[in-house]
């Protein structure tokens, strides 16, 4: 048989190359697969050879033992190894990884009918102790680095959705305890509208740890309702010039159609839109104007907050909301705020985009389904 591999090597991975062509999602180069067919058939067919010349000690040094050894691989245990990870590496599924030795199997088979090529019982043996082996290793490999890259991908997660809590909870007790220092100082009564902005502040903490603790124990419930858009942009504007006496930005909210209503988290809407405010006063240029508008757009409501931050820089746009993504401007957080933002909007059914008006700032948009007012 391995005088049979040998005469016939470009034939059978020609066939494997073929089988694996009529397979969906499957483009990798010879340079990608190397670890794969065309060094196990050279493996296979020197295995062959050692046994043929009474070398069984060689033999087993290359294919390893029947039932494989996961103390000392063996050379086809190791190419196998490296074979697994790169499929996996490839976005490939586990059955991929079986098909390719399969395809091999598969090509021999064929090709020894068709050129009517005996094979010994002995050689057949060796044939499948070597697949076994090969494939047992491969996907073992396939199978722990794939686990590992789940290991990561849900630590990130965990620490994105706490990243998000605790940014949110931040932006919740930073309102209000500007609203309890405006009444101190201004020795308001806390029934105003500054202590209304003090009292969803704590509705909101509230919110969010409740939405926590439901995660954790796998509950979720739909806390949408429907509100009027100028009442709601009428508290959004208390907050935000509570926030916006810190940061000497210029603020502007223009009249809201009182007939229109949205369907929304009403909590959850009023943070993200206050994230949004808040990225506009920090990045808007020194008494530049902060504008902040709702109108209708056909069966949709557009909220758009407009800064002055100067422009984006080219690709700006696409990476603005990436969480804890890389910036070295000294103002910047983790980069959460905005992709909570979206997130936030996306549940509600809408969408958040940013639109670059280059040379002047910065417009992000808000799109909610139009309701009507009840």
């Amino acid at each position: 048989m391995h005088r049979f591999l040998s005469n016939n090597r470009d034939e059978l991975i020609a066939r494997c190359k073929l089988k694996v062509a009529q397979r969906p999602l499957r483009a990798a180069t010879d340079k990608q697969l190397a670890h794969g067919v065309p060094m196990f058939l050279d493996q296979l067919a020197r295995t062959l050879a050692a046994e043929e010349d009474d070398e069984m000690d060689v033999s087993v040094a290359i294919s390893g033992p029947s039932g494989g050894d996961s103390l000392a691989l063996s050379e086809i245990g190791v190419s196998a190894t490296a074979h697994g990870k790169e499929l996996l590496n490839l976005g490939y599924t586990v059955d991929q990884v079986v098909h390719d030795y399969g395809d091999l199997c598969q090509a021999i088979t064929d090709l020894a009918f068709e050129r009517d090529a005996p094979f010994a019982v002995a050689e057949f043996r060796t044939l499948n102790r070597c697949l076994d082996n090969a494939i047992a290793d491969a996907v073992t490999e396939f199978s722990a680095q794939r686990d590992a890259q789940i290991s990561v991908q849900q630590i990130a997660g965990e620490k994105q959705r706490l990243g998000f809590l605790v940014h949110e909870l931040r932006n919740s007790l930073g309102t209000a305890t500007l609203a309890v220092r405006a009444l101190e100082l201004g020795n308001m009564a806390i029934s105003g509208a500054t202590g209304a902005v003090l009292k969803r502040s704590l509705s909101t903490l509230g919110l969010l740890i409740s939405r926590a603790t439901a995660e954790v124990r796998g509950q979720g419930a739909d806390q949408r309702q429907t509100f009027s858009v100028a009442a709601f942009i009428a508290d959004v504007d208390l907050v935000a010039r509570l926030d916006l006496a810190r940061k000497g930005a210029v603020f502007e909210v223009r009249t809201v159609d009182p007939s229109l209503a949205i369907m929304a988290n009403r909590d959850l809407l009023h943070a993200a839109l206050a994230n949004l405010l808040q990225n506009a006063f920090k990045y808007t240029q020194e008494n530049a104007m902060v504008t902040l508008s709702a109108y209708a757009s056909g069966d949709q409501v557009l909220i758009d907050v407009e800064d002055h931050c100067g422009g984006l820089p080219p690709g700006g746009a696409a990476k603005m909301f990436i969480p804890f993504r890389p910036n070295n401007d000294s103002r910047a957080g983790l980069g959460l705020g905005l992709s909570i933002a979206r997130q936030t909007i996306e549940a509600d059914y809408g969408t958040l985009t940013v639109r670059d008006v280059p040379g002047s700032g910065c417009v992000f948009t808000i799109s909610l389904p139009l309701h009507s007012v009840q």
